[in-house]
């Protein structure tokens, strides 16, 4: 693991669950800052949190120490309680239903594998800095899906 932590802010945003959608991340290390976005012009608000933290994870060229904040449980608790029941079960829920959105579960499984990472909720739309941007990078992306479309 590279020594420098990596400061991840994620978010993902929806204009109809379904409907179009974004996700975006900002990623901070020492005075670098890189924002990525992107979007889908059919899917829903939790899909588009899982890929906001897969394509921020994904972006690291190599293994890295960092700190994702994100304001989804569904994707903190996910990943961090629920996954290890759900692989030992078969990728099946405790009531024996697929689990939902299993794909971006693996792919999030396997990107995060690569990291030490600490996970950090914080409350969206209250101010935080990095929440903020990372919230118009996810809307800008659902906009430009929007506008293409």
């Amino acid at each position: 693991m590279t020594g420098n932590l990596i400061e991840i802010w994620t978010d993902g945003a929806c204009s109809g669950n379904p409907g179009p959608g974004g996700w975006g991340a900002l990623l901070i290390q020492g005075d670098r800052r890189r924002e990525i976005y992107g979007g889908d012009p059919q899917t829903t608000n939790n899909r588009m949190e899982l890929l906001a933290a897969i394509e921020a994870l994904s972006a690291l060229r190599r293994s890295s120490r960092v700190r994702l904040h994100t304001d989804s449980t569904y994707v903190k608790d996910g990943l961090t309680k629920w996954i290890h029941g759900w692989k030992r079960n078969g990728w099946k829920t405790a009531a024996r239903k697929p689990v939902k959105n299993m794909d971006l579960w693996q792919a999030l499984d396997e990107a995060a594998a690569r990291h030490e990472i600490e996970w950090v909720w914080v409350k969206g739309h209250a101010g935080d800095p990095g929440n903020e941007c990372a919230d118009a990078l996810a809307r800008f992306g659902a906009e430009e899906v929007r506008t293409k479309s």
